[in-house]
């Protein structure tokens, strides 16, 4: 393929016979493979051709360096000098190129003047000013000859350029780096650095990433409108990411993680306890469930409404939750099931769905980017910000702001979804500092204090993010109280005209319980401990204050219904007692408040407590 001046034209390559396909055309249609052993052995011919003009350059350095008083130097002299007169020659000649002829007599006239002129210059052992001429122009034909082989390789790759964002990294760096090694061989042999092929390769990087990253957006917001918010089994290889990104091993006290052999494979299955399956860069299989709603109920959040409901399934007949929250069936059951494992990190595990786990893949190929084009840093650690951006974004969108209802098909927002969705975030922001740490690296010091302002930005919308999400599980719990206090004037009525003896909980005092002891199991089992004890220490206030006004309300006609009174307030204490606490206080009853006044005030030593 000989690639003359004339065949490249414009933004492409075209064939002067005009017959069959394109020069262009055939570069185009080349496979990745192909191209890349067309490059290797056009570098070599042109290195060979470009160190032989080095030889010549570095001959003829050699010869002007020793030609002070040489035999020879006066001849060296009038074929330099008549060199210099062959462009005057040719334009006396019409144009026509011509070599020195003996014949023409006014070729022999100028021969005289120039071998006249090469004695003279020779005798003064030749100007220095005409010394570093020749010096000069031999560097700069040298030069030229590397900038036309920049110039052709550039239009080479160029006509590609619409190919090269769409490749797998390591086929677009087996380009970049050839190409890299072109530029560096080039530039040694020429002694000046080439511009115009480095303008042309950083763009078509840039171009990589560009197009890398909108792929990825695409794909992660597909993933996110079609997520369930069920946990899912971890496999290694996203354990070992994140183990590689701490640099140390993460595991637990019983439990360890073997690193993946092959961690940039884009189809990893993710599977579930129940047998269903998704590939986790694959977003149109992320609609298969992989895990089932609890069917014993769950706390609701719907959007818009303040009668968020929680159901409670047959099987939950146990109405003290003191005893229910640590039930010892419960505890065997769950012994029993095949635990999902979860992702570590610096040794503490949150639960993951498949978004998450795909988030982690991403992170884990922007990093590799940001290592194999480090003067793309800034690019990449820019659009790492803008998608972890999005994921918090669309997360809240679906899941606090409910959308996931009419998007992902979700019949409810339950607090297990709520819990999961705050596992993800929360790990996200865990890992924020091992991103950030990898990505700051390559950056140059220019622009990294900016970057890091963007991606403590971004952590910090993290943490506030969940920080919402716990707050919307105590909404709920208060939504779900102000329905079952509306009930207690029909039970005041039934404890006024009451003669029974035989004093039990109304179903005011059991529903609730039931339904906080619901919260906190579910909770418990996705939540960290901590994070259970903050949510918990709100709902406790909450009970206290709402139950504490609502009691006070109440006008009490009968013995009977004081009893039944006394009866109600020590069993919503019996489940406040049961509740995490963040202070457990040793002097005072555990989550002690304005109840327990209540229960001091109006029955004082009849309390028994």
């Amino acid at each position: 393929m000989p690639l003359e001046s004339n065949s490249m034209s414009g933004e492409g390559i075209v064939d002067n016979d005009g017959g069959g396909s394109s020069l262009g055309t055939r570069l185009k249609s080349l496979s990745t493979d192909s191209f890349l052993k067309l490059l290797e052995e056009i570098f070599k011919i042109v290195q060979t051709h470009l160190l032989r003009a080095s030889e010549v350059k570095r001959a003829i350095e050699w010869i002007m360096g020793n030609l002070n008083g040489h035999y020879a130097a006066a001849s060296v002299a009038a074929a330099i000098a008549h060199g210099a007169s062959a462009p005057e020659i040719a334009q006396e000649t019409d144009g026509h190129a011509s070599s020195f002829s003996p014949h023409s007599s006014q070729n022999a006239s100028r021969l005289t003047s120039i071998q006249g002129r090469g004695y003279d210059t020779a005798s003064s052992n030749l100007s220095r000013n005409f010394r570093a001429d020749i010096l000069r122009e031999n560097a700069e034909a040298l030069f030229a000859a590397c900038d036309a082989a920049h110039g052709r390789w550039a239009k080479i790759v160029g006509i590609r350029s619409q190919i090269h964002p769409k490749l797998k990294l390591q086929e677009f760096l087996s380009v970049y780096n050839i190409s890299q090694d072109f530029i560096s061989s080039t530039e040694k042999i020429g002694g000046r650095l080439g511009y115009s092929i480095r303008g042309t390769l950083q763009s078509q990087a840039k171009s990589f990433i560009e197009f890398q990253h909108e792929s990825r957006m695409a794909k992660m917001k597909a993933l996110l409108d079609q997520e369930n918010w069920a946990e899912i089994d971890v496999p290694d290889e996203f354990q070992s990411i994140v183990t590689s990104l701490c640099s140390s091993e993460s595991v637990t006290a019983g439990e360890s993680y073997a690193a993946s052999d092959d961690t940039s494979s884009s189809n990893e299955v993710v599977s579930s306890s129940e047998g269903s399956s998704m590939t986790a860069a694959d977003p149109t299989n992320s609609s298969q469930h992989i895990g089932q709603p609890d069917s014993n109920g769950a706390v609701d959040h719907m959007p818009n409404t303040d009668s968020a409901r929680l159901s409670v399934g047959p099987e939950n007949t146990n109405s003290d939750v003191s005893t229910s929250s640590h039930d010892n069936s419960a505890s065997v059951k769950e012994r029993g099931k095949s635990a999902l494992r979860m992702l570590y990190i610096r040794g503490v595990g949150y639960h993951m769905v498949n978004c998450g786990l795909y988030l982690v893949k991403m992170m884990s190929e922007y990093i590799d980017m940001n290592n194999c084009l480090p003067t793309l840093s800034a690019e990449v650690v820019h659009r790492v910000a803008e998608i972890l951006k999005l994921f918090n974004s669309r997360t809240a969108h679906l899941v606090l702001g409910a959308n996931a209802l009419q998007v992902s098909g979700l019949r409810s927002i339950t607090a297990r979804h709520l819990a999961m969705a705050s596992q993800v975030i929360s790990f996200t922001y865990a890992i924020l500092p091992e991103i950030r740490r990898s990505l700051l690296f390559k950056v140059p010091e220019t622009y990294k204090g900016l970057l890091q302002s963007e991606l403590d930005r971004v952590a910090t919308d993290y943490k506030n993010h969940r920080d919402e999400i716990h707050s919307k599980l105590v909404q709920i719990m208060r939504e779900r109280l102000l329905v079952h206090l509306r009930s207690l004037p029909q039970i005041l009525e039934g404890w006024n005209r009451s003669e029974d003896t035989d004093l039990q909980p109304s179903q005011f005092a059991r529903s609730l319980t039931k339904e906080v002891g619901y919260l906190l199991r579910t909770l418990s089992k996705h939540l960290h401990e901590e994070d259970v004890q903050v949510i918990f220490g709100q709902v406790v206030i909450i009970l206290h204050s709402q139950i504490y006004d609502a009691f006070s309300r109440l006008e009490i006609s009968t013995p009977q219904a004081k009893r039944s009174l006394l009866c109600e307030v020590q069993h919503v204490l019996g489940c406040i007692r049961s509740l995490p606490s963040e202070n457990p206080s040793k002097s005072s009853p555990q989550n002690w408040g304005q109840l327990d006044e209540f229960l001091a005030q109006n029955f004082g030593s009849e309390s028994g407590e």
